[in-house]
């Protein structure tokens, strides 16, 4: 068995452990009516670790997570970083071929879940490729150890083994990316302790916070949000599925006072706080995260929240880019934010040249923040890098005064007749009309520019909609090469469980079919 060391101030086994022995009976995690203390978080953990390792688990080992939103979720993030093991989590929703094929890209030896998942999971071939431990935290089945099983030959005062270091990958996380294939992203607790302190700085996060995570654990966004607290001597409130009533009466009753929440949660928020009135008011600090929130819902959002309001652009490499706080969002609308503390950006032209304010190209970003690279693919990773600065992919343009405006991702751009059209301008001028909730622009082919601008939108009332007064409204705010000349009303845009548009699908939809009216 891995023998326990002393703990170091840096590591988030060390800092979590010394604010369970400061505050031992505060609640760690509050979970849909579940609550549990510090002191009984750190038993868990440590007894966890222990039995792991006894069971030939070691550090630098990847194990597999495909578990809901719950306690143990949690506590497996702070066994991992215990045992200097990383972490690979992966959706509950994910066909089993497909969490497999994940799980051998990111050399997984273990697996934890529940008896159901590694039921089928086991029934597949190649899981074999998985050859180590099978943890069920339920019941007994499909040849694994249920959880209570593997407590049961851990010592109840077991202590922690603080094996894990600075550089040890924590989490690989996969990307949201339109490829299908795995590409994990390489977290480690260095980086995670970095995110830490930039959203202690950014968002004055103290030990008397309730921070809210109200998205799936399988996500970094999620992880950040129950690690935050739990690294500052704070409480995590954890929701097992995301409704807009369910959160704001989880605000309510928990008193959250923090959160960072995805701009399609936002959406459903203010309008269903439009409906029907809730006490928010325990909130000190908002954060819009994930994608870009449309303007009318900021404004909606600054006007019903009396707390701090926060944007943020960034990615799962590198977290939090750019901030925007709501005084600025006044006057800077339609911006994403200036760089958060400890980040720079630049904005890059053809080959690599820095482009003065003003001009899109490519968003570059340095940070303390950076992810690890991607697992095992160091020609991948070298690619994403310009020197110092990671390639986000994504389009943008900085102002005189240093505010970022994402226009889009770098593949998006639409090309017609040699000039670069941006999808968010398209967007914003169609989310200025009242008849649309939503659209994306995306590149249609045509036979003598090459692309033109085609459009999917959601109409807010579809028996009532003309496209021939959106047509004029484009005219008008639009110019002429920009027009969108081909639109699909559809009734929703496809997007994956964080909110986000994936707009490669709409391309393989509707790229070759016909305008629908």
């Amino acid at each position: 068995m891995m023998q326990p060391r002393q703990s170091a101030p840096e590591s988030i086994s060390g800092i979590f452990f010394a604010h369970a022995a400061a505050t031992p009976e505060k609640i760690a995690i509050a979970c849909e009516g579940r609550e549990i203390s510090y002191a009984a978080l750190a038993q868990l953990v440590a007894r966890w670790s222990n039995a792991l390792a006894a069971n030939g688990v070691r550090r630098g080992d990847q194990i597999g997570v495909i578990l809901p939103n719950n306690v143990e979720f949690v506590a497996l993030i702070l066994v991992a970083a215990d045992l200097g093991a990383g972490l690979v989590p992966l959706s509950p929703a994910l066909p089993p071929a497909v969490a497999l094929h994940a799980l051998q890209a990111a050399k997984a030896q273990h697996l934890v879940s529940t008896s159901t998942q590694l039921a089928v999971l086991r029934a597949q071939p190649g899981s074999a490729a998985v050859p180590g431990c099978w943890l069920s935290i339920d019941a007994a089945g499909a040849g694994a150890s249920t959880l209570e099983q593997l407590l049961q030959a851990a010592p109840v005062d077991a202590r922690p083994l603080h094996a894990g270091q600075a550089d040890d990958a924590l989490i690989l996380t996969m990307t949201s990316g339109s490829t299908g294939s795995p590409k994990p992203i390489v977290l480690t607790q260095r980086t995670k302790l970095n995110r830490v302190r930039a959203a202690v700085q950014l968002y004055g996060i103290t030990a008397q916070d309730r921070t809210l995570a109200a998205t799936p654990l399988y996500h970094s966004l999620a992880e950040r949000l129950v690690l935050l607290p739990l690294l500052t001597g704070g409480s995590a409130v954890l929701m097992a599925h995301f409704s807009a009533q369910a959160w704001l009466r989880c605000v309510q009753a928990q008193q959250v006072s923090f959160t960072i929440a995805v701009s399609s949660q936002l959406k459903q928020i203010a309008a269903h706080m439009a409906q029907e009135e809730h006490d928010v008011s325990s909130l000190r600090c908002l954060v819009s995260s994930s994608a870009l929130l449309e303007n009318a819902v900021k404004v909606d959002l600054l006007a019903r929240f009396a707390c701090d309001f926060h944007e943020c652009y960034g990615t799962s490499e590198i977290a939090i880019a750019t901030n925007l706080d709501g005084n600025a969002a006044r006057t800077k609308l339609q911006s994403v934010g200036r760089p958060a503390p400890g980040v720079e950006l630049r904005i890059l032209g053809e080959n690599d040249v820095e482009l003065p304010s003003g001009q899109a190209g490519e968003i570059v970003c340095k940070t303390t923040m950076l992810f690890g690279g991607y697992f095992q693919l160091p020609e991948l990773t070298r690619a994403a890098m310009c020197g110092e600065y990671f390639r986000t992919g994504d389009i943008g343009k900085l102002d005189e005064d240093g505010y970022l405006y994402f226009l889009g991702r770098k593949k998006d751009v639409i090309i017609s007749g040699g000039i670069n059209i941006y999808p968010a301008d398209i967007e914003a001028a169609i989310g200025s009309h009242g008849s649309v909730t939503e659209s994306a622009a995306f590149a249609f082919p045509d036979a003598r520019l090459g692309e033109v601008v085609a459009v999917a939108l959601v109409a807010r009332d579809p028996a009532s909609f003309d496209l021939r007064q959106l047509r004029f409204h484009c005219a008008h705010a639009l110019a002429d090469f920009q027009q969108p000349r081909r639109f699909f009303v559809v009734e929703q845009l496809p997007k994956n469980s964080m909110g986000k548009l994936m707009k490669f699908q709409l391309v393989q939809a509707y790229a070759s079919s016909p305008e629908r009216e």
